[in-house]
């Protein structure tokens, strides 16, 4: 059976083709831009790399209850063009196969947990600190969601005194994790790229 794997993040999108125990066929990085540019980019390289079945992980938020009629939509992010999008009703349409649809932070860290330092565990919480701020925690293992992932970037953050940073999240400004300490915010505080941000 050969699998196929969507890490759609905020700044790029890596598709792959491999088999289930790990092995990478093929790999293509996709910019992000709107759905319009970035989605026919994909189905193309699933359509050149036939799969059995794709797993898709998404930056958020995002609809991963099934039960939802929203099912498989990037909800209300930020990002412009993706807001209310039917990311996983594009891909159904185009590719016929079974999929499986969560949060990136929640693939990235269920796969820590079966393979790479969670491995042997019970518990893990994974944290991933990038375009926005997230965490996947895998509970005797299950991944801990209701209706939703848990958004661990958006937990309040008072800011230490005398550091007057207005904050990057759209919802908290500088009330949150993300908005104090995801890439963007760190970019600006620094005021230069996050490779070159260093001390």
């Amino acid at each position: 059976m050969i699998l196929g794997s969507i890490e759609a993040g905020g700044t790029k999108f890596v598709c792959a083709t491999g088999t289930a125990d790990g092995k990478v066929d093929k790999q293509v990085r996709i910019p992000t831009g709107t759905p319009d540019e970035t989605i026919p980019a994909v189905i193309k390289f699933f359509q050149d790399n036939p799969v059995d079945a794709i797993g898709i992980g998404t930056f958020g938020p995002a609809d991963i209850d099934p039960a939802s009629p929203t099912y498989g939509y990037i909800t209300s992010t930020p990002k412009p063009g993706w807001r209310d999008y039917n990311f996983l009703g594009a891909m159904k349409a185009a590719i016929d196969v079974p999929y499986a649809f969560t949060t990136d932070v929640n693939e990235a860290g269920y796969a820590e947990w079966r393979a790479g330092a969670g491995k042997g565990h019970k518990n893990m919480l994974y944290w991933t600190v990038g375009t926005g701020i997230g965490a996947g925690y895998v509970h005797d293992g299950k991944l801990l969601q209701g209706f939703s992932n848990p958004e661990m970037g958006h937990i309040m953050m008072p800011q230490l005194p005398g550091d007057t940073y207005k904050g990057r999240c759209p919802y908290h400004a500088n009330h949150c994790l993300e908005g104090l300490a995801a890439g963007p915010a760190v970019e600006e505080r620094a005021g230069k790229k996050r490779h070159r941000a260093g001390p």
